[in-house]
């Protein structure tokens, strides 16, 4: 077995491009494509770059550099994800440009700067950003195609996230890792034992990686065991201290409700984040200045809007404009949300609360056609500029809701860990009515969804889906 897997890379050999060369193009690519793209458009104004221009540079390499998180050399098939990759860098690059250019009005240094030059800018620099990134990919694997993989690995147990890290490895050239196999102790039926593709194949017992990884020259040992089971990834361990592979522990965290995993370091100490918000640290920033320029553009848009069913409700029966109601919001601290009322009664949601029901009697006239067509939510939009709501999350529910579902459903509490939204992953997908277990549970499954793959991306495809479907929600009542 082990003599059949001779080596393809001799000792000593140098590849094409090292991980240095890697980390500069990712950490330098997207900054200095900005920033060429600007001293471009300061040339075909006849402008120099010297004084405000320079320091606009500065503060374009500065801010892309920190904000402009985008995936610079990730896998790319066909033609529909480089369209998703183009769509989501040009996203995100308008929340970079709008952050510069607001803080640019703020300082009062805009007047200093052509806006013919500015708009050229940012409407020139996703288009080139793309392109940069693509070039740098395909110079990175030309680059690579005259070597054969750096290093080979093995995978110690083929769990789930085993086999997927084997398929990431393969899939990517620019890893420039070759997977032998995988070393499993389970018997092939063992329902906990996942099914890897015919290219990734047993090759033994924990027992036997020790002498394989010697005899076949492996460079990296994957240990992809549950944490449970740490006699067994202790044993490996020990078994490993004469050989020279590095190690690297990825443990099958499939007993854990995950939200938003990550690995950080606290005073040289090692955490690891099972649930945490998505919106830590930079893309808090950017969820933020999202829902400001959009919120914001879409208050000014619907205000004509605003005051007309503000006007109506006013006209048509006895009571307050705006109904607000106690709601849980961020780490389910108590909010109070707007919105048009709809109904000849005020509960607070607190103490006093009754899910409306098809044909409620409560609802006024007005209120049933504001509510089916969910333009009774638009105050929310004040919430959304206040920060106390976001665009797109988790809808509230008022707290006597919340008291009573968080009891019942496990991990009910974990879509507070980011603030709620006008509209939801459970929303789009027709999951907004009903005060029933059940209906209920299915909810929280998509909200949890919705935390555990946050993306821009994500929160523009529900609200163009909210926008579509809106006028047929036959849960809106």
């Amino acid at each position: 077995m082990h003599e059949q897997l001779e080596s393809n890379v001799t000792p000593g050999e140098v590849t094409a491009v090292d991980p240095a060369s890697l980390f500069i193009v990712k950490s330098l690519l997207y900054p200095v494509t900005a920033v060429l793209t600007w001293v471009g458009c300061l040339l075909s104004a006849e402008q120099t770059l010297n004084g405000p221009n320079f320091l606009f540079a500065v503060l374009t390499f500065a801010g892309t550099a920190e904000l402009l998180r985008v995936p610079v050399l990730h896998e790319e098939q066909n033609y529909i994800v480089a369209w998703r990759s183009f769509v989501d860098l040009t996203l995100r690059w308008t929340l970079v440009a709008g952050f510069i250019l607001v803080l640019l009005h703020v300082s009062d240094l805009s007047t200093r700067f052509s806006n013919g030059v500015l708009v050229r800018w940012v409407v020139v620099t996703p288009p080139m950003l793309w392109l940069a990134q693509r070039v740098a990919r395909y110079v990175l694997l030309q680059c690579h195609k005259s070597t054969p993989p750096e290093r080979r690995a093995v995978i110690a147990g083929m769990t789930e996230p085993g086999v997927r890290l084997a398929r990431t490895l393969g899939n990517d050239p620019l890893l420039r890792t070759q997977v032998l196999g995988f070393f499993e102790d389970r018997a092939p039926g063992d329902p906990a034992r996942v099914a890897a593709e015919d290219r990734y194949k047993v090759i033994g017992k924990s027992a036997d990686i020790p002498r394989f990884v010697r005899e076949a020259r492996v460079s990296v040992v994957y240990i992809a065991l549950p944490m449970r089971r740490e006699p067994r990834v202790l044993q490996i361990l020990d078994a490993l201290r004469d050989s020279t592979a590095s190690i690297y522990f990825v443990p099958d965290l499939g007993e854990f409700n995950l939200i938003q995993p990550r690995f950080d370091l606290l005073g040289g100490i090692p955490l690891l984040a099972v649930r945490e918000s998505p919106f830590y640290g930079i893309r808090g920033l950017t969820k933020r200045l999202f829902d400001l320029l959009v919120g914001g553009l879409a208050t000014m848009l619907l205000a004509p809007a605003l005051a007309i069913i503000a006007a109506a409700i006013r006209l048509t029966s006895p009571g307050p404009v705006i109904f607000r109601q106690k709601r849980y919001g961020l780490d389910g601290r108590e909010i109070t949300v707007y919105k048009f009322r709809t109904m000849c009664v005020m509960e607070d949601g607190e103490t006093q609360f009754t899910t409306v029901s098809r044909e409620d009697p409560r609802v006024t006239s007005l209120g049933a056609f504001l509510r089916r067509t969910s333009l009774d939510e638009l105050p929310q939009l004040f919430n959304v500029l206040q920060g106390t709501m976001s665009l797109v999350g988790p809808r509230p529910h008022v707290v006597s809701m919340n008291e009573r579902y968080r009891r019942l459903i496990p991990s009910y509490m974990l879509r507070h860990k980011v603030k709620p939204g006008i509209t939801g992953w459970a929303q789009i997908h027709g999951h907004r009515g009903g005060d029933d277990l059940e209906s209920m549970r299915k909810r929280i499954e998509y909200d949890l969804h919705y935390l555990r793959n946050w993306s821009l991306r994500l929160d523009l495809l529900i609200m163009a889906r909210t926008v579509a479907t809106v006028w047929a929600d036959r849960h809106a009542y």
